[in-house]
């Protein structure tokens, strides 16, 4: 049996390869996906896969780690967050930040809760509601500073959209689905298949 401190150290290790791969996952073609507008990121597959192994409490630092990748790419990398960060660069860092952190969190408690109900279900219905829960939250926070901005304007006519929720939907789009499909998949699989193997089920 192990002790306490066997298992903190267990999970402390866990945790710090699962913010090492989204680092590293962050700053290759694998991480983030530049387009004209958001970017498509599947760094929500590696903060899944921590929020069910680890809990809300390790969710939240994975989605930590996500949104400090995220705000990096504000630094000249991703030409849509640049233009945020010299926007309002508070609003951007909250941005960036804070969906991400709740996302993990959320996403830890949503699995701790299906799994009540359900066995496998749970790591694809936990997998699915990280990627909603990153749009989702991630699209509230930008709607919020930033909706009357010239330059999300800009793009507000241009999808010919007249209220905040058809943007969002339109500026989402495609993206949005293909970033749900590939963690619920991925995540589900991964995370199950690391359940097993560190006997979590």
């Amino acid at each position: 049996m192990r002790n306490n401190n066997t298992t903190g150290t267990l999970y402390m290790v866990e945790l710090a390869l699962m913010v090492a791969i989204i680092f590293i996952m962050a700053f290759t073609p694998l991480g983030y996906f530049q387009t004209l507008g958001l970017s498509i990121t599947f760094l929500t597959v590696p903060v899944a896969v921590g929020a069910i192994l680890l809990g809300p409490k390790g969710g939240a630092v994975c989605g930590l780690a996500f949104g400090i990748t995220s705000l990096m790419q504000c630094f000249g990398i991703g030409f849509f967050g640049t233009m945020l960060f010299s926007i309002n660069p508070a609003a951007t860092a909250f941005t960036c930040i804070v969906p991400r952190v709740l996302e993990g969190w959320l996403c830890g408690l949503i699995f701790r809760a299906a799994r009540k109900v359900m066995k496998n279900g749970a790591y694809l219905t936990a997998s699915l509601a990280c990627p909603v829960l990153n749009t989702v939250l991630y699209m509230t926070s930008l709607v919020v500073f930033f909706y009357q901005t010239d330059y999300i304007q800009g793009f507000a006519q241009t999808f010919g959209t007249t209220n905040p929720f058809l943007f969002v939907v339109a500026f989402v789009g495609v993206q949005g689905l293909i970033e749900a499909a590939v963690c619920c998949v991925i995540a589900g699989a991964v995370s199950r298949t690391l359940a097993v193997a560190l006997k979590q089920v």
